[in-house]
């Protein structure tokens, strides 16, 4: 062996053993005594690729290939312009290197991932086969034919292939890896994992491997464990996994953590569409619905065809009520595929807040027809249906959805409220539905003991459940009522069931010793909570209502429980003691319809709360206009079939009369039709109709000053509307009814000194409307007074109310010491 292949072979084994400044030396000592001496100029540049110096390596690697074309040259040239990112050149050279040595195996196995790498996926497995065929033990050879297979969709060969590798090298933890991949793309979870911790296990700090079982770990619902696995195996400079990393975090409700990692990947990768897709749903998880739109808009701008971008914009616009803008997302993501079964039960929910109703059908059937149909789906057909005024069908698909999830509490609630506002409702199949809803809850809360009930030295703790302790008509009949309670006798205590604040909480507030919010915390934590408050009386404001928290009223935390005001049926909740109302919506022979006893407060159940706003009562319009004006401001909900064809009696049978409809529906013209057609085919034509959306109060209030009398819709009639009515000297003409919802007009009227304004029947009340309709100066003198009359009956003596308000709360806290039986 000569000098200068000695000092080669020192050379060699310095690179080889990774003394690269050795080896370094070495080459240029060569170099220096045979300048272009073609081995030592391309392991230098192998050197200077390896320290990162690639112009100047690759250059002297070429230089040397000029002296000299050998095959090792080639593929080791090919090895560091595919390090380098050139990899067009690096295939180049492969080809050329089997092509002047057709069996070298290695060259054939790095050309095989070149061109996978370049998504020449079909040419790589053709490669990876020669390498194999070349080379029958070469493990690595059969991992890269896996990864060939796999990117073909050949799953079952790949398992196969990866399976070769480790049986050559029980050590190759790339090829465990690479398995739990395809066995992951195969739902085999389980299998997944463990080839992921073999692979971990001989290579801790294999990223990928890291990172394939936290997505196989979020698969099996192991959310943690997904997170943490994905965090360990963290690539700190790869976007793409700090965008995964958000979405396990966000999973386990690590939101900040969340929006950090997907920040850090827009840092690195400022036009990843897909991470400002996910920041966007993390934002709108926050409340942070502006910069939610925004972010999801950014992610469209970048990739118009990212149908999950617009899945996150439509529901972060949903929640800000934009529902015109939700609409036009959920079809965009239809349009591009994503119209799987939620996508198009969020649509139909949308479609259903626009009034679209007809859309909203065919969009729910649409979710329907998919495999995995849930109870929640069959809940929200049933609404589109009742909100079609097809209340039977609804409440029949709400008995589907119970059929499928009998512990879903909200398909319950939808069923009972329905029902009770249903013109057909059967009191013994709404019990028994409602009883249902009960023994569902009971079974599953956590009991509450009390020492027995015994005379206190202190006043008496009330508590009230609600979800509207805010602006809106629970809230105008309690305030009167908590400014006036005697401090002395009872001491109110707030618990909150949803975060929403506004002015009307601001008023609220002061009166109640204590105010929490229960929003975020479980029933049982709920009930926990009240349990330690001392409760003595627990009133639930919303029966099945919106924000309604009956469950935690199963676990009984307070010793005395009723339920008032919110709603007009029973709970249904055994452990509700008490229903608490007044003779007119609680009369004796309507006792059976309810699971809690009654409880009669003398003069009436509500007190209201005048407005603040100085809206003066206005002359009688039909003195100016030449023609009444019947009409309704309440909820066109209300307005069903019976209803809409007794008013077109009304409006027949008063030539020249007017309908005024004022809600928030008539600003969608899919619903303004279908009113005015219905009332057409009555005999009402859409000229005598006069029909106005949503306003604010103050406006709400003067619109009273267009009507000369009040129409109160049926079964479900108004309640502060009604009373907002009379305030501005407006007469309501309502209808006996036949359950406690149906009797809430009668109970405003007697307590307001009006009972001639409540008709026996259909035929009374066309009766009434044309005998007051044609009495206008009566009609003006009731106009002028009604304000002052309002304002000095029982309806608005907010003292008056306490003193009975605080009698009924001790009279029921004795009746659980006493047993005593009587509720009047």
């Amino acid at each position: 062996m000569n000098e200068r292949q000695a000092l080669l072979e020192r050379a060699l084994g310095h690179h080889q053993a990774g003394r690269l400044g050795q080896a370094q030396a070495l080459y240029r000592e060569i170099l220096a005594q045979e300048p272009g001496q073609p081995d030592a100029q391309h392991f230098l540049g192998l050197l200077g690729c390896q320290l990162g110096q690639y112009d100047a390596g690759l250059a002297l690697m070429e230089q040397s290939l000029a002296a000299r074309r050998e095959p090792a040259y080639l593929n080791n040239l090919g090895n560091m312009l595919r390090e380098h990112g050139r990899l067009e050149e690096a295939i180049a050279r492969y080809q050329e290197a089997v092509r002047l040595q057709v069996d070298y195996a290695e060259a054939h196995n790095n050309l095989g991932n070149a061109l996978r790498e370049a998504g020449r996926a079909q040419e790589a497995m053709y490669c990876c086969a020669r390498a194999i065929e070349l080379s029958p033990q070469s493990a690595q050879a059969y991992n890269n034919l896996g990864n060939a297979l796999q990117d073909l969709g050949e799953l079952d060969a790949a398992a196969v292939s990866y399976g070769k590798a480790i049986a050559l090298a029980p050590g190759y933890a790339q090829a465990y890896s690479n398995l739990g991949n395809v066995q992951r793309a195969r739902q085999q979870m389980d299998a997944a994992i463990g080839s992921y911790r073999q692979a971990i296990g001989l290579q801790p700090d294999l990223h990928v491997a890291h990172h394939g079982l936290g997505l196989a770990l979020r698969a099996t619902g192991d959310l943690a464990g997904a997170a943490a696995s994905l965090l360990h195996g963290l690539d700190t400079t790869d976007p793409h996994a700090h965008n995964t990393l958000a979405t396990a975090l966000t999973d386990i409700g690590d939101l900040e953590g969340a929006q950090a990692h997907c920040r850090k990947a827009l840092q690195l990768a400022p036009e990843l569409a897909i991470a400002h897709s996910n920041l966007g749903g993390i934002l709108r998880m926050l409340r942070r619905y502006d910069e939610a739109i925004a972010s999801c808009r950014r992610a469209l701008e970048l990739d118009p065809r990212l149908a999950v971008a617009y899945v996150t914009l439509a529901t972060a616009c949903f929640d800000q009520e934009q529902f015109a803008a939700a609409e036009q997302a959920f079809r965009q993501a239809i349009a591009l595929g994503a119209g799987d079964i939620n996508v198009h039960h969020n649509l139909a929910v949308t479609l259903l807040r626009l009034e679209k109703t007809g859309e909203a059908l065919a969009s729910c059937r649409e979710a329907l027809s998919r495999d995995g149909a849930t109870g929640l789906m069959l809940t929200t057909f049933g609404d589109i249906l009742c909100a079609s005024n097809r209340t039977d069908e609804g409440l029949a698909a709400y008995r589907r959805a119970l059929e499928l999830d009998p512990d879903l509490w909200f398909a319950h609630t939808s069923l009972l409220f329905k029902h009770a506002g249903w013109i057909h409702c059967d009191p013994v199949q709404m019990l028994a539905d409602a009883r249902r809803f009960g023994g569902s809850m009971t079974s599953a809360a956590r009991r509450w003991e009390h020492a027995p009930a015994s005379v206190l030295a202190r006043p008496l703790r009330i508590g009230f459940v609600s979800g509207d302790l805010r602006g809106h008509p629970v809230a105008v009949f309690i305030e009167g009522l908590i400014t006036a309670v005697n401090p002395d006798r009872v001491q109110l205590f707030a618990y909150a069931t949803q975060p929403s604040e506004d002015h009307v909480t601001a008023r609220l507030k002061p009166h109640f010793g204590v105010w929490r919010d229960i929003s975020a915390l479980s029933d049982e934590a709920a009930a926990d909570l009240i349990g330690r408050d001392g409760i003595d009386v627990l009133l639930d404001l919303s029966g099945h209502t919106k924000h309604h928290r009956l469950p935690l009223f199963a676990g009984k935390p307070a010793p005395v429980q009723a339920t008032w005001l919110g709603y007009f049926a029973t709970t249904g909740i055994a452990e509700m003691d008490y229903v608490l109302g007044d003779a007119y919506v609680l009369p004796v022979d309507e006792e059976a319809h309810f699971t809690e006893k009654p409880w009669r407060l003398p003069d009436s159940y509500l007190c209201f709360t005048p407005p603040d706003e100085p809206v003066e009562v206005g002359p009688l319009p039909m003195a100016a206009n030449g023609f009444i004006t019947f009409g309704t401001l309440n909820n066109a909900n209300k307005l069903n079939d019976e209803v809409i064809a007794l008013w077109s009696r009304v409006l027949r049978a008063v030539p020249d009369s007017r309908l005024l409809l004022k809600s928030a529906q008539f600003a969608q013209p899919p619903f303004s039709d279908r009113i005015a057609r219905a009332l057409a085919a009555r005999g009402v034509a859409r000229d005598r109709l006069i029909l106005l959306g949503h306003s604010y109060r103050r406006q709400h209030l003067e619109a009273f000053n267009l009507l000369d009398i009040a129409l109160d819709p049926f079964p479900y009639p108004g309640g502060t509307t009604s009373v907002e009515g009379l305030w501005m000297g407006v007469p309501v003409l309502t209808r006996k009814g036949d359950r406690f919802l149906s009797h809430v007009g009668e109970s405003i009227l007697h307590t307001a000194g009006l009972p001639e304004w409540i008709a026996r029947d259909n035929d009374d009340y066309v009766a009434k409307a044309v005998a007051f309709a044609s009495d206008p100066a009566a009609l003006a003198d009731v106009r002028r007074g009604l304000r002052a009359q309002l304002l000095a009956s029982p309806l608005c003596d907010a003292r008056r109310f306490a003193r009975n308000f605080e009698d009924a709360m001790a009279g029921m806290y004795a009746s659980v010491a006493t047993g005593a039986a009587s509720r009047d």
